[in-house]
């Protein structure tokens, strides 16, 4: 029991069950334990771990924090909150293949595919961009925006700054809708204008716009004649 002063039976911990069971039969707590490691300030790596469970109550809503939303939980400092990213971070790679855009970007399906479990369960909208090759590979993706999507707090330049120093012959805008549901807003509709519009004056074209929900996506390609 957390704050429990009886010492733990060597074959209970999770570092030992985890030899005995292996880790697909360890509890998400257990799991956390082993990646917070000691624990800090008189909290036991368990004391810690469940708090991570209560607070994300979901794998999948765990695997969409970002590192200050760890930082946020007592007990998890710098250190814990960077192995805890990284350690998902290297589950959603593993999960996406060795070499997620090894591959031509196809359509929409693609970018869904790769991108879907980091943004469907994100709790606030992200805004991202994937810039392209010749060859429809992507080169680099970029960050732009965390928060709702508003086309006058979104420059062009945070797009195409990048793309132009990246040599990109293409642009795909991705971002989420924390609801789940997929639909374009106004806004929406408002921001891909914008960027395919700055897109075409430097020579970059915005390829698709896909708005990710929980479980399907929406392009915006069609829609827009992009």
């Amino acid at each position: 029991m957390p704050g429990s002063s009886t010492p733990t039976p060597s074959r209970d911990r999770p570092r030992e069950r985890l030899r005995r069971v292996g880790a697909s039969n360890l509890t998400d707590v257990e799991l956390l334990a082993l990646l917070v490691g000691s624990g800090s300030s008189g909290v036991s790596s368990r004391q810690v771990a469940e708090r991570l469970a209560a607070r994300f109550e979901t794998a999948a809503r765990l695997a969409a924090a970002d590192v200050a939303a760890f930082e946020d939980v007592p007990g998890v400092g710098t250190a814990t909150g960077a192995r805890l990213c990284a350690a998902l971070e290297l589950g959603r790679r593993a999960a996406a293949g060795d070499d997620p855009w090894g591959a031509p970007v196809r359509g929409p399906a693609d970018v869904f595919r790769h991108m879907g479990p980091r943004l469907r369960d994100a709790g606030q909208e992200e805004f991202h961009a994937l810039l392209l090759n010749a060859r429809h590979r992507v080169v680099r993706e970029v960050f732009v925006t965390r928060g709702i999507l508003d086309a006058s707090l979104i420059h062009p330049r945070e797009v195409f700054r990048v793309a132009v120093g990246e040599g990109a012959a293409g642009v795909i805008l991705v971002h989420n809708h924390p609801s789940g549901d997929p639909t374009p807003s106004v806004e929406d509709r408002a921001v891909t204008r914008q960027l395919a519009a700055a897109g075409r004056a430097i020579g970059i074209p915005v390829l698709d716009h896909v708005v990710i929900g929980r479980g399907r996506y929406v392009s915006l390609a069609a829609e827009l004649g992009l």
